[in-house]
């Protein structure tokens, strides 16, 4: 009986891992029911520890629209990894700024820690290759995780944000991050200040790039390569790597010229007079995997 059910978990495990999967999944965290969306690519081995790619919506979204908006899967599917896209409390986090989320006091640190646990505990996740992403508001929430829960986490990408002012920002560890920002962006502000969208005050891009190169002790001359506008679209864009060549880390800022509140490379999701341009002169779904598949959590 005993080996009958054991090939039975096997037939079944190979049955899963045969094809990719999208499901909506929800976990109690704090006594609140929180809602995820997953993506598991089909996998070439059942036993085989998969990459998680943690994606945070901005203000007013959700983990289902997120999925589609920083569309990672065609990469999951090629590279092997998952995906996950979690529900903010009344479509925002607590990423410190004064969201629904703050305002309740929502622990998304927490949340998001113990969504990790579920997804490796299901899915075959590998606890040392997490990664987290965000737009906007999420972007804000990633940069967060990084300081907070950097014991999890192998590195961070954010997209239109940078950190808030008021929070006190104490990093458990060195983390390989990337910021991308447009000069443009008419809801978080290049240079820093307020922001729309009860997000509050931001750093800008130079001072959260600032900020990292310090924690990192990276080089503090960075890199510069130029992208050009090869999709006509009226933007360009201006990479910046700083190097801890002893570590092995990255700080990377890529400055989006005239682009918007937008994700690269993908829609533009409501009109340019109230987001700004998205640029097609980069996919960020590629960089950032890119950029993420070098890391792992070393303990």
């Amino acid at each position: 009986m005993k080996n009958s059910i054991t090939l039975l978990f096997f037939a079944c495990m190979a049955q899963i891992s045969s094809y990719a999967q999208q499901q909506t999944g929800h976990i109690i965290a704090d006594g609140t029911s929180r809602q995820f969306e997953t993506y598991v690519p089909a996998a070439n081995n059942a036993n085989q520890k998969l990459p998680v790619v943690i994606s945070l919506h901005g203000r007013f979204g959700t983990g289902k629209q997120m999925m589609s908006f920083a569309d990672f899967r065609p990469i999951a599917d090629r590279e092997k990894f998952i995906i996950v896209c979690p529900d903010g409390i009344d479509r925002s986090w607590n990423g410190g700024g004064p969201t629904p989320a703050n305002r309740k006091g929502i622990n998304d640190v927490k949340f998001i820690g113990e969504l990790i646990t579920y997804i490796i505990n299901t899915y075959n996740g590998d606890p040392k290759r997490v990664y987290v992403t965000g737009m906007s508001n999420g972007g804000f929430m990633s940069s967060r995780l990084a300081c907070e829960m950097g014991n999890r986490i192998a590195a961070i990408a954010v997209v239109g944000a940078s950190m808030i002012t008021r929070m006190d920002y104490h990093p458990n560890r060195s983390m390989p991050v990337m910021y991308i920002q447009g000069t443009d962006d008419p809801l978080v502000p290049y240079n820093g200040g307020r922001t729309k969208g009860a997000t509050g005050y931001a750093y800008s891009h130079n001072e959260v790039l600032n900020f990292w190169v310090a924690e990192d002790k990276c080089n503090t001359t960075p890199l510069i390569t130029n992208l050009t506008d090869n999709a006509g679209d009226g933007t360009s864009i201006i990479k910046e790597e700083y190097i801890n060549k002893a570590m092995g880390i990255k700080v990377i800022g890529y400055t989006i010229t005239n682009g918007g509140h937008t994700w690269p490379g993908g829609t533009q999701y409501l009109p340019k007079g109230m987001i700004g341009k998205v640029s097609h002169n980069m996919n960020a779904c590629e960089v950032i995997w890119d950029f993420f598949k070098g890391y792992r959590v070393v303990d």
